[in-house]
């Protein structure tokens, strides 16, 4: 790959449109499951609470599979992936009763990065024109990425108008300079390219990606939250990741390589048993708080080799010594990236907590404690036909996906003369600069 194509721009989605239903397939590619959602998107005849979104998702199929191959969201066995995808597609396609060709899937891994940019343009006319805008969004999104980098996300913040800030539609209004202020994410290019041809060796194109974090604020944020302010943290099986909302648009995000599944790690390791009897302890008897009565109540702990030795009693309280260390450090992390992100002080005092890990006992009591913050457990919101085991905050990354395409059309991505791609190669990344061409 040349140092001029090293980085590149993914191309965004097609407005869906505003008076017909259409079809959607997503897939999450988690550390502990891979889930695939399929749904009608109709269009909403009236503005309900949740007055951002344009159509209602109704779920026509889901298919759920433990996930393989993949650590932190990464892809660590290509077989093994898309052996995981492969079965959790066919589960939804045969449920929905249609065939997947392409779908929207979520990334988590490629050390996610989010900047704030700033352009400006002088307008061509007396006032702002479409073509104002899209100047002004190509000038803001061609500042330099890293080598190595791709742009996932290109989010216009805010408006300015000779100097008057905080315009969120500028269209029509008379002035001589327009700016704009923009959220940039990156991740890096060979793990965002291993996770796309593992979903295309499944015969499946990916329509675009979409930054973890961002899918599960769209799905468990109403619409209050995000305009005063709120952080959603998304705790998963290898990662948490972290989305920041305000005034009703993300203005950041950041991933750690850090889960529930590190806290299973840590009770097999602790105990000498399988990961498979460390994720049923920590499920039913685990928390990170503890009680008067854990010093009595006994936990059984299957050994390593069941053939040979008996299992171990072990109070309560010795799991929980265990769980509250790792609970405290992932916490810990999030609270000082929030606070490295600037925006700490705008998010207010509303956290929502969501992901398959923060279903802990006892997590929400200790989240409070160490972030400060009032904290909600975030669900799935304004989705029809979802399995009541798919309605929890395990889920919540997914439904986001099938939100996106309702606020794609904000995305602004590269002009035209950056080039970008790898040459000979097919699928969605290296349609980039066909799209390019196409759309400008």
């Amino acid at each position: 790959m040349s140092r001029a194509s090293s980085h590149l721009y993914l191309p965004k989605m097609r407005p869906l449109p505003s008076r017909r239903s259409v079809i959607m397939s997503v897939l999450d590619v988690g550390s502990t499951k891979i889930c695939c959602l399929i749904a009608k998107l109709v269009p909403c005849e009236e503005k309900a609470i949740l007055s951002s979104r344009s159509h209602k998702v109704e779920v026509l199929g889901y298919g759920y599979q433990r996930s393989r191959g993949i650590k932190s969201g990464v892809v660590v066995d290509m077989d093994a992936a898309e052996h995981a995808i492969r079965l959790a597609v066919d589960s939804a396609e045969r449920m929905a009763g249609v065939t997947v060709e392409s779908l929207i899937a979520n990334i988590s891994c490629g050390r996610l990065q989010s900047e704030i940019y700033s352009a400006s343009v002088p307008l061509a006319g007396d006032s702002v024109s479409e073509a104002d805008i899209q100047r002004v969004l190509s000038a803001g999104s061609s500042h330099s990425v890293t080598d190595g980098r791709a742009v996932t996300h290109a989010l216009p913040i805010s408006y300015a108008l000779d100097g008057s800030r905080g315009i969120r539609d500028p269209r029509g209004m008379m002035g001589h300079k327009l700016g704009v202020e923009m959220q940039v994410v990156t991740a890096e290019v060979p793990p965002v390219r291993n996770l796309e041809l593992c979903i295309n060796r499944g015969h499946l194109h990916v329509e675009t990606l979409v930054a973890t974090p961002f899918a599960s604020g769209l799905s468990t944020i109403v619409d209050d939250e995000a305009e005063l302010g709120v952080a959603c943290i998304d705790m998963g099986g290898g990662t948490t990741t972290l989305s920041v909302f305000v005034d009703g648009h993300m203005v950041h995000l950041d991933a750690i390589a850090v889960g529930g599944n590190h806290v299973t790690t840590d009770i097999a390791r602790a105990f000498a048993t399988r990961l498979q009897d460390a994720e049923r302890l920590k499920t039913l008897y685990g928390s990170p708080l503890a009680s008067s009565s854990d010093d009595r109540d006994m936990l059984t702990v299957p050994p390593l080799e069941s053939d040979s030795d008996l299992p171990n009693q072990i109070p309560r309280s010795a799991l929980t010594r265990v769980i509250r260390p790792r609970v405290e450090e992932i916490l810990e992390l999030v609270r000082d990236r929030l606070t490295a992100s600037g925006f700490a002080g705008r998010v207010g005092k509303q956290i929502v907590l969501t992901g398959g890990a923060s279903q802990l006992t006892g997590l929400g009591e200790v989240a409070r404690h160490i972030l400060g913050r009032n904290v909600r457990l975030g669900r799935p919101l304004g989705v029809a036909g979802l399995p009541e085991a798919a309605k929890g905050p395990a889920f919540a990354a997914a439904v986001g996906l099938l939100i996106y395409p309702q606020v794609a059309q904000i995305e602004q991505f590269e002009h035209k003369n950056r080039r970008s791609g790898w040459s000979g190669q097919s699928g969605y990344l290296a349609r980039v600069g066909q799209w390019i061409r196409e759309s400008f």
